[in-house]
């Protein structure tokens, strides 16, 4: 058992069952046991790998995008450029790297900041990110980031906010909870919570018992936040993440470690855990703010943005090998049965601003 286990099993044993965003909350960001206040789980020798890891090229394609859109949006200055939970560090990496080509002006001029609020990922940051020449700070929040427009991007960043669920009972639907079996053992029960019925998804009313629907209203505090800093100062962000366009009934809580899937109350601490973004929720936000939203698929956007065109250059010089390492990594990237389909791309615009590859909103 877990250091964590034990701490969750004596609160429970307390105060009672948990509802499954305190224990999300838990087991991502305890702060002495919490999966992402412990470890580095990024990469082949983590739990997984994130679309920076996998190949330079979604970076640079990010970082044209948003350099195209502070084009769109009259080229302000200052402007500030900002990832919100930012890995490693690896994308904005890629990010600075492109920026300087793109105008070097832009990248010497504007202000960057990392979003984070582990110490122990902000370290690895300062590590990849060291020796670099753009005025880049660190924040936990986006309160305090400079006053200026901003261009924001967050990649893999709401599927880690924690959800809460609610479980067919009956005529109605209970929040699920965690609490302890005969054994004392963590295990799902339904709760005496229940959900709002206009919160609920068109599908809901045919679900069968024991059924799960997923509410998420600390992603969407974060995206307001986010999306009152842009309508307030101006900008843009873009937002990357696996999750589905339409809302729907079903349970998506998986944790992950060591690259494949493990029972979400086995080992809490020691495993990511995560849950499907739902985009019409998040767009919903940003359009209720005055901002326009538009949804991609991420293989459509990086297709769209030129990732072929760009793998050609990269491999145009290439022995046999890398050009297979290149073509691999686009198919990771951009394929249907990889991430290109279930990975979803949320692009935040002032209203009636128009960058590809999005069209314009009627």
């Amino acid at each position: 058992m877990t250091q964590l286990k034990t701490h969750i099993v004596d609160l429970i044993g307390a105060v009672g069952p948990i509802p499954v965003n305190e224990y999300m909350a838990l087991c991502l960001f305890d702060p002495k046991h919490g999966y992402y206040t412990t470890r580095e789980p990024f990469g082949a020798s983590g739990d997984f790998v994130t679309a920076p890891e996998i190949s330079q090229m979604f970076g640079e394609l990010v970082a044209v995008w948003l350099y195209q859109t502070w084009l769109a949006i009259g080229r302000p200055a200052p402007v500030t450029i900002a990832e919100i939970g930012p890995g490693r560090g690896t994308l904005m990496k890629d990010m600075l790297r492109t920026f300087s080509r793109l105008d070097r002006a832009l990248a010497t001029s504007a202000t960057f900041a990392m979003i984070e609020t582990s110490p122990r990922l902000t370290a690895i940051q300062k590590q990849t990110l060291a020796g670099t020449s753009a005025r880049l700070g660190w924040h936990e929040t986006t309160d305090t980031l400079p006053q200026a427009q901003l261009l924001i991007v967050g990649n893999e960043l709401f599927d880690a906010v924690p959800i809460r669920q609610f479980v067919r009972a009956g005529a109605s639907w209970r929040e699920r909870v965690i609490g302890l079996d005969e054994v004392d053992d963590l295990r799902f029960f339904a709760g005496a919570g229940s959900i709002d019925p206009t919160l609920l998804p068109d599908d809901a009313a045919d679900a069968p018992q024991g059924a799960i629907v997923e509410v998420a209203p600390a992603r969407t505090a974060l995206m307001a936040a986010i999306a009152e800093r842009i309508a307030r100062d101006g900008g843009a962000g873009l937002f990357i993440d696996y999750g589905h366009i339409r809302p729907g009934v079903g349970d998506t809580l998986q944790a992950l470690r060591k690259h494949d899937h493990e029972d979400v109350l086995a080992n809490p601490g020691e495993a990511d855990l995560t849950a499907h973004v739902d985009f019409a929720a998040l767009a919903a936000v940003v359009r209720a703010h005055g901002l326009d939203a538009h949804l991609a698929t991420q293989g459509d956007f990086l297709l769209s943005m030129g990732l072929l065109a760009r793998a050609g250059l990269l491999g145009a010089n290439a022995d046999v090998a890398a050009r297979e390492k290149i073509a691999g990594e686009v198919e990771r990237l951009a394929g249907p049965r990889a991430m290109g389909e279930l990975f979803k791309v949320l692009a935040v615009l002032p209203s009636g601003i128009t960058v590809q590859p999005f069209p314009a909103l009627d």
